[in-house]
């Protein structure tokens, strides 16, 4: 190809009757590009998800100025001459390949006063350290910084002017470089700031204004909200400075995060109408009253709603995709087990996943307990003999099993149900989407019933389980006693130790929680070695033993069926009994160096205890002084047993996870600017003004919502 050739393909591609927001992002560029490909292999396909790779900030670039107007957090433009040069090799750190790395310091003497600057660079491959040993005359711009009361700037922009150029005024450099917008991109996917700032600046200056608004101007004067084209102008610095900074660009921010929350509800709306389309199986029989006798308790009102709204879902002839959610100790296995004998009337098989073979084999152990030769029941984990498993797997195609409970070992590719109609996730936060879906999918038209034990915000229940029906159980049954929190320190340890030994006297149980197994010099914790050779120690006469995560699966279980059969007093563990173990003799939960772990966890830990017919007792026991911060997180668990409230100061502490499937590094976002802790407003006003614009604007709707369907992801994820 001639230059000539190649010069007319590049204005052809950019052509603005060619170009638009919804070309290929491969478009931008005349030839192969390693950035292009980069930013799609993120999800960047289109020139428009460009819009969402927003600056990390946008600033004022000053014109070239005297030193004295070089200020602390400011940005700074200048020319000087080099007066002296300090070259200091890194020996801590190497390059790539190992290359030897240097700290290079100037100091540059001003050319319109006698001021003197310093300029910083670390880590400088023997490239730069040539590049800059060789100036004589330097243009240079950055950020400036203060260290010991003296202003300087770190590894700023430059290159080499001549003597000539130096000399000139004041005037002359103010002209040459007037003040403009400096736009900062992040680093996405390995692709360098300043390389996404080219690929920006390809794109056409008729494509900015050309930037189309579906939002009727009347929700935008409701709610006091930019033009979706003029929000992204401002953010990418495509206007003029006073548009671009201040009040004017958080009006812009305000916008986009509207537009997010607004989008996303879109989008949960399309994947519930798309589950209701899909045909599921239809359960014949929904009668479960038959089998309350089953069970030693009398269910709560919540638990029989809850029952009532499952029941409906299995015979409505559309896949169940049910979330029931409650706190710990409300009930949430016995909805479960209700559901599989509703399946088993119906001639369907029901799989029961759970996060750990310990609680899968509770279940086990629990439901032949309980229901004995009602229904056939198998267990399927991953420490059973190849032989064991075979035989559970013929079952399973036979149809000899009616209820099957296990763990990851039910999504291999070799196990096949007969004829499954209901899966339970038990605990689903610690599931990954693709595993739910591999369960579900081993039958057709299936019904999911997801269930957690992780209180959920409002605020995520209208975005991250927002397209599915929700059940929540919250009262716990009335013949449990609860649970007292405690927050131990050194001045109460001794008086802790004391109540400990005559709980266990009494005959109950303890756990003893640590949060690591075994010494770590970089992280001063309690770890359960340590802890065990204590407590034995403390208490000769008890029985105690340890449990963690690296265990044998078979030692596992045997240590909790010793404990379930009160043949060991104290377990110490690490937080594998954080999920659902249930054994109502356990009193007392004692939780070291609590500020270790998540206040959901905490609350997790905590519900293991007082859920018979005694009083249960959490302790967070600290034997050192902790930091006013982790001391205010404990404060909320010992003063609040919601689960609800503790999720909402847990979300506010962690911030919220991706919403349509995972979020990985180098993954495009599903959010960028909007967040459930800070915006909650906001995300009410879009959740309504969808609802208005679906009846009010159905064409608009309609549009928007052929473009949103087209991502596969709405209809990969449970």
């Amino acid at each position: 190809m001639t230059s000539k050739q190649s010069k007319s393909k590049t204005k052809a591609i950019k052509d603005e009757g060619i170009l638009n927001w919804n070309s290929a992002l491969t478009r931008l560029v005349s030839s192969k590009s390693k950035t292009i490909e980069k930013l799609v292999s993120s999800g960047y396909t289109q020139l428009k998800d460009l819009l969402w790779i927003l600056p990390l900030k946008t600033q004022v670039h000053p014109p070239v100025n005297h030193y004295a107007y070089a200020s602390d957090e400011s940005l700074f433009q200048g020319i000087g001459k080099v007066l002296n040069i300090q070259h200091k090799p890194n020996f801590k750190s190497k390059g790539r390949g190992r290359t030897p790395l240097a700290n290079l310091t100037l100091i540059v003497q001003d050319a319109f006063s006698n001021g003197t600057l310093t300029l910083k660079w670390f880590n400088c491959y023997p490239s730069q350290v040539k590049a800059l040993k060789s100036l004589e005359y330097i243009h240079f711009s950055g950020q400036v910084s203060s260290y010991m009361g003296q202003v300087q700037l770190i590894s700023p922009d430059f290159h080499e002017i001549t003597i000539e150029e130096f000399s000139k005024s004041k005037d002359y450099w103010s002209d040459l470089h007037q003040i403009s917008l400096k736009v900062q991109y992040p680093t996405v996917n390995g692709i360098s700031p300043h390389l996404l700032l080219g690929v920006f600046n390809k794109i056409p200056e008729s494509l900015w204004k050309s930037l189309h608004d579906y939002l009727p101007q009347s929700f935008r004067e409701d709610r006091d909200l930019l033009p979706l084209g003029e929000a992204f102008r401002r953010v990418h610095g495509k206007c003029s400075i006073e548009l671009a900074t201040g009040n004017e660009l958080e009006k812009a921010h305000n916008r986009l995060i509207y537009e997010e929350f607004f989008r996303e509800q879109i989008m949960l709306i399309l994947r519930k109408k798309h589950q209701h389309r899909i045909k599921g199986i239809q359960f014949k029989s929904n009668n479960w009253e038959p089998y309350l006798n089953l069970f030693p308790y009398t269910l709560t009102d919540d638990q029989k709603s809850t029952m009532k709204e499952v029941a409906s879902d299995l015979s409505s002839g559309h896949p169940m995709m049910r979330l029931v959610q409650g706190d710990v100790g409300s009930g949430k296995t016995t909805i479960a087990f209700l559901s599989s004998f509703l399946a088993k009337d119906s001639g369907y098989q029901s799989a029961l996943m759970c996060p750990t073979e310990s609680l899968a084999l509770q279940h086990y152990l629990s439901a032949k307990e309980l229901f004995g030769e009602k229904i056939k029941i198998d267990l399927l984990v991953g420490s059973l003999t190849k032989k064991e498993k075979e035989q559970v797997v013929y079952k399973l195609i036979q149809n000899e099993t009616d209820l099957v409970i296990g763990t990851h070992a039910l999504i291999q590719d070799s196990v096949s149900f007969k004829n499954l109609g209901l899966v339970i996730i038990d605990e689903q936060h610690k599931f990954g989407v693709e595993q739910r879906l591999k369960l579900v999918n081993k039958g057709k038209g299936t019904h999911c019933l997801i269930m957690t034990a992780t209180p959920i915000p409002r605020s995520l229940s209208l975005t991250q389980y927002g397209d599915l029906d929700v059940s929540i159980i919250k009262s716990i049954p009335s013949d449990r006693k609860g649970t007292q929190t405690r927050i131990v320190g050194p001045p109460t340890y001794q008086k802790y130790l004391s109540f400990f030994k005559t709980r266990i006297s009494m005959g109950e149980q303890a756990y003893v929680v640590v949060p690591a197994i075994e010494e770590n010099e970089e992280q001063d914790i309690l770890n359960l070695e340590i802890v065990l050779k204590k407590y034995k120690e403390y208490f000769p006469d008890f029985r105690i033993i340890g449990l963690h995560g690296k265990m044998k699966a078979n030692e596992k279980n045997d240590a909790f069926i010793s404990f379930r059969n009160k043949e060991v007093d104290i377990m110490i563990s690490t937080s594998v009994i954080e999920v659902g173990i249930n054994n109502p003799n356990a009193t007392i939960m004692a939780i070291l160096n609590p500020e270790r772990f998540g206040l959901s966890s905490l609350h997790q830990m905590r519900g293991r205890v007082g859920r018979g017919n005694k009083p249960g007792f959490c302790f967070l026991v600290n034997d050192k002084q902790i930091s006013p911060t982790s001391m205010e997180r404990l404060n909320i668990i010992e003063k609040n047993s919601d689960g609800f409230k503790i999720a909402e100061e847990d979300l506010r502490i962690r911030g919220e996870g991706n919403l349509f499937g995972k979020e990985q590094s180098g993954i495009r976002p599903t959010k960028v600017l909007a967040s459930l802790i800070l915006h909650q407003e906001t995300l009410e006003w879009a959740r309504e003004d969808v609802e208005k614009l679906s009846e009010n604007y159905p064409e608009v709707f309609a549009q928007l919502s052929e473009e949103l369907g087209k991502d596969d992801i709405l209809y990969k994820t449970v």
